[in-house]
């Protein structure tokens, strides 16, 4: 039988349960042996010794909360009884020293990726739609139907053949139902007339104008990081004409992003336009021009350190900051030891760890950017009555996460333990080999589409509820916490941890498993469950009204 608890760090004063436990049961555990006083299912945590109120909650070596009743030794922690605190933080000079893991395994491998000409690596090769606000969404909403199905880029869809079955049912007076979509036969797509655009994407958004100016000149930065991707090969952009973000705010935060800008880059006004059929038409013939020379472009082998992999966990449960969190750490590492580039980001998923980021960071000036960006979201979100420590969503609750703090602290280790080379605000870019931190919020969406706007050519997503979460232009792969996961949503994961909750593998043996995944994935070997399914997701952030 596999181990019944676990103590992730020496100091904590909490063992977690890997799989059910019954009160009354009696627990051993390094020696010492402990009676439960209440049920503790797989996942949730029960003290080792006797916490009276105001007592220090300890998890991964750190504070995650305080105990705001008497708990005796076997109590499983609770919302009822464990409230979020975490130790306040500053600068401190600490001579942080890294042990790098051995990369030799990895050392003169290679990924077959898409060069741009300012030396950057995409892992995917996508044409780009852009709208410079909301009033253009119905018709990029059009170009897409035109051009998905007839390119094939289209999901292929057993929902239109089981609704057709439906609606002969209901014609004919027949039952529904014993008819199920899983009963038909899945349809293939057509295949790709651009063989190396690896697809069309469109970036629907609410914004652009309407609401304030900052939120609308914030969206251009986010676009324009949007087209400067290594992942993206040219972009048409479509604009109303009176909008906020204007389409010479838009070229000039491109400027920015890069100076010697070359792309295909097309842009559309509705309101120079003719007509709005003149406008798409023209969009769609000028888009043919683009991706034929786009197509041109084919893949590469180019070392690891051109990866950026952005790391990123929704759905968390009590096992993501064992299995799944810790091993993509170390995959993360590894990279880092290539001179790859990691970005690490959900600031409200940083609370309780800043101690720890601050001692690994590498300047001091560094240090307090990371400071100041944490402070400033928390006095924000704050400001309209919410907080960091509201952060954990039900489901996570439910399944072990009982303050923000704990949820943080086993989100963190997603980042590694390598030195913290760059602090980067939203929309910034990662230029530096190594670790970089990344102003964004928790909120899945937002915080993927965030880390592409830095730079992440590859995101890996860890989850242990399960989260369909996607984005446009970089791929993100799911990572499972657990096997039961693993076997009840096999349609959205790609990889699963639970072996090493089994005991079957070292946290080491997973990450580098995730690490051959990524190469495979870089190269366009392996296609994620989140591009299969065209999971497009895309939230631009409006600051400090998210968690």
């Amino acid at each position: 039988m596999k181990q019944a608890v676990l103590k992730v760090h020496k100091k904590d004063n909490v063992l977690v349960a890997l799989r059910n436990l019954t009160k009354g049961d009696q627990v051993a555990y390094d020696g010492n042996s402990y009676v439960l006083v209440d049920d503790v299912p797989a996942k949730h945590k029960f003290v080792t010794n006797l916490l009276q109120p105001g007592d220090e909650v300890i998890m991964y070596g750190v504070l995650v909360g305080k105990a705001v009743s008497a708990i005796p030794v076997g109590a499983r922690i609770t919302t009822e009884n464990v409230k979020h605190a975490a130790e306040p933080y500053d600068y401190r000079h600490i001579d942080f020293q890294w042990h790098a893991p051995d990369v030799s395994k990895f050392k003169n491998r290679t990924f077959n990726g898409y060069h741009r000409e300012d030396g950057s690596v995409g892992t995917a090769n996508y044409w780009l739609f852009i709208p410079t606000v909301f009033c253009e969404n119905r018709n990029l909403d059009v170009i897409k139907e035109a051009l998905h199905n007839e390119l094939g880029y289209a999901v292929a869809d057993r929902y239109k053949q089981f609704a057709s079955l439906l609606k002969e049912a209901i014609a004919n007076d027949q039952s529904i139902d014993d008819l199920s979509v899983l009963d038909l036969q899945p349809q293939h797509s057509k295949k790709r007339f651009f063989e190396n655009v690896d697809g069309i994407k469109f970036l629907n958004h609410q914004g652009g104008c309407g609401g304030i100016r900052q939120d609308a000149a914030v969206l251009g930065k986010l676009l324009a990081a949007y087209a400067n991707h290594p992942n993206v090969g040219g972009i048409t952009v479509l604009s109303l004409g009176c909008q906020n973000l204007q389409v010479n705010d838009f070229l000039n935060d491109l400027k920015i992003q890069n100076k010697d800008f070359n792309k295909p880059l097309y842009i559309f006004e509705q309101q120079q336009s003719v007509s709005e059929e003149q406008l798409i038409s023209d969009a769609i013939k000028k888009t043919f021009e683009g991706l034929k020379q786009i197509n041109q472009l084919k893949r590469a082998p180019a070392t690891l350190d051109k990866l950026c992999l952005g790391v990123k966990c929704g759905g968390s449960d009590g096992f993501s900051g064992i299995s799944a969190n810790p091993s993509v750490g170390y995959c993360s590492d590894l990279l880092v030891g290539l001179g790859g580039k990691v970005l690490l980001a959900e600031f409200p998923e940083l609370c309780g760890v800043e101690q720890e980021l601050v001692d690994r960071t590498v300047s001091e000036p560094l240090a307090r950017k990371f400071m100041h960006l944490m402070k400033s979201y928390e006095a924000s979100v704050t400001a309209v009555g919410s907080g960091f420590h509201m952060n954990p969503s039900p489901g996570n609750i439910k399944d072990g996460l009982i303050t923000d703090a704990m949820k943080s602290a086993g989100a963190a280790r997603k980042g590694g333990t390598s030195p913290v080379v760059d602090v980067l605000d939203y929309t910034e870019k990662a230029t530096k080999p190594g670790l970089s931190l990344v102003c964004t919020p928790g909120n899945d969406v937002e915080a993927t589409t965030g880390k592409a706007a830095s730079g992440a050519t590859l995101i890996l997503f860890t989850t242990g509820l399960g989260t369909p979460t996607g984005n446009p232009i970089c791929p993100v792969i799911k990572v499972s916490t657990n096997s039961q996961l693993t076997k009840r949503m096999n349609d959205i994961i790609d990889i699963d941890c639970g072996p090493v909750v089994d005991g079957e593998k070292t946290i080491e043996q997973m990450g580098e498993e995730i690490l051959e995944y990524c190469i495979k994935a870089a190269s366009g070997e392996i296609i994620p469950k989140a591009v299969q399914l065209n999971q497009d997701d895309f939230i631009p952030w409006k600051r400090g009204v998210s968690l």
